[in-house]
């Protein structure tokens, strides 16, 4: 071999470790950007699909409450998720993570322990907040939207007797301080999450849901029932302006849920979680899609005649149910759990009217009973992690539904002596859109 042929193959054979350190090197920094950026993906995907809910609610209750409420119940939806996408900014994002800064450990975070959430313009993954896992501001468009899906649950509950402005106010709270601290005991790091027998909730039928109707029934107590609701020991029905818009709420809001448990997955960048993902929007599906049937043939039995109202909130129902754990359950399993979430709406809704708690739309036993029911039966299916025990899925129920509540009705005490959160009789016959904002939802048809 010659010395130029020598000295050639040498300083190739040296080389090759290096070049391949440098390629694998290369590899992996991909593979850890590809993993930030799709789960960055799924943040933002399952955002606003989550976001689409918020029109979801707004069809929803604008087709359930009477004519002369519907530009009411309009105006609350776009004002409520509008303060809760500045209150969560400004307290409840940092409250709800502290991000290694308690107050209180495990119970109250510092109110501003990061001076923002964004990252820099253009970042690469070396400065990333979170380089291995997925942009900050993903995350927290993603964790906004469920915020603000908890105000809306109270909207509904509330509707064709209370003033705008305490409304208002209730949600700036709720969505400011109350939310994120409860959902800061689970999702933040907090007490429930590091219990021996942890509490279970994938994506939040208790967190969340439970949360919201939790705030709602206190609402719903101070305010008092809609005149005429309750007459001589009958419940006196009020039906709903437009039917055919709370439907399409309700699939709105079925299309949302897509994002809600299948963006709690938290991961896009493997088979597996993709595959994960997959998984839940079938159990999802068909949870509303048995709460639904499940409502119809209960309707059918018992009224003789099947209730549209009662069937869109079955479908809700199921869906509620399935949130608390979307991931492991069976699709025979999560068709059980809707059902009875269809089940729980029928039999729930006229027990409240049986204690005088007027909830326009249902959302007490959908978002409430239906949570409830969806966070114990994690305890029969199994969650995905395996560790779920009814202990420790009742002592979460009880302290985030318990604090709720607590906090909520002192709140709406406290707004009912300062500033009244009724309108007068004279106004709520007449009807809130004109007595609150002069102007009607329906002009060129009577008011109903």
């Amino acid at each position: 071999m010659n010395k130029k042929l020598l000295l050639t193959t040498l300083f190739a054979a040296a080389a090759a470790p290096v070049m391949g350190s440098a390629q694998e090197a290369a590899a992996a920094v991909a593979a850890d950007e590809f993993v930030w950026i799709m789960n960055s993906l799924l943040f933002l995907i399952g955002g606003f699909l989550v976001f689409f809910m918020a029109a979801g609610f707004a069809m929803l209750e604008g087709g359930l409450v009477r004519s002369k409420n519907a530009t009411m119940q309009m105006t609350k939806n776009v004002a409520l998720f509008s303060i809760a996408a500045i209150m969560y900014w400004a307290i409840g994002y940092n409250l709800m993570y502290p991000l290694g800064d308690w107050a209180i450990e495990g119970y109250f975070s510092a109110l501003f322990p990061s001076v923002g959430v964004l990252e820099a313009v253009g970042v690469d993954l070396a400065n990333a907040d979170d380089a291995e896992y997925a942009s900050t501001g993903s995350d927290y468009i993603f964790q906004l939207m469920f915020c603000a899906a908890t105000a809306s649950i109270v909207s509904g509950a509330l509707a064709e007797r209370i003033k705008l402005w305490p409304f208002l106010i209730f949600a700036a709270i709720l969505t400011g301080f109350i939310y994120p601290l409860t959902a800061s005991w689970q999702w933040g790091g907090g007490w429930l999450s590091t219990m021996e027998n942890p509490f279970n909730d994938f994506a939040g039928s208790t967190v969340v849901h439970a949360c919201g109707a939790a705030a709602a029934l206190a609402g719903a107590i101070v305010l008092g029932p809609r005149i005429g609701k309750y007459k001589d020991g009958k419940v006196v029905p009020m039906p709903g302006s437009n039917l055919p818009m709370a439907t399409l709420g309700m699939f709105i809001l079925w299309l949302g849920w897509f994002g809600f448990n299948g963006g709690s997955q938290l991961a896009m960048g493997s088979v597996g979680d993709v595959a994960d993902v997959s998984r839940i929007f079938s159990n999802t599906n068909m949870a509303a899609a048995a709460g639904a049937v499940a409502a119809l043939i209960l309707t059918q039995v018992m009224y003789k005649k099947p209730d549209l109202t009662m069937i869109l909130n079955g479908a809700l129902a199921g869906l509620v149910s399935i949130t608390a754990e979307p991931l492991a359950p069976t699709l025979f399993q999560a068709l059980l759990i809707g059902a009875v979430g269809g089940v729980i709406v029928v039999v729930t809704v006229p027990m409240l009217d049986k204690m005088k708690i007027d909830d326009v739309v249902g959302a007490i036993p959908v978002h409430g009973f239906a949570g409830i029911w969806g966070t114990l039966a994690v305890v029969i299916t199994g969650s995905y992690d395996g560790d779920a025990t009814i202990g420790g899925q009742l002592i979460g129920m009880v302290a985030i539904i318990g604090a709720t509540f607590v906090l909520s009705l002192i709140v709406w005490f406290i707004l009912k002596a300062v500033m009244g959160i009724r309108v007068g009789e004279e106004e709520e016959i007449n009807g809130l859109d004109m007595s609150e904002l002069g102007m009607e939802a329906y002009p060129e048809f009577s008011k109903g």
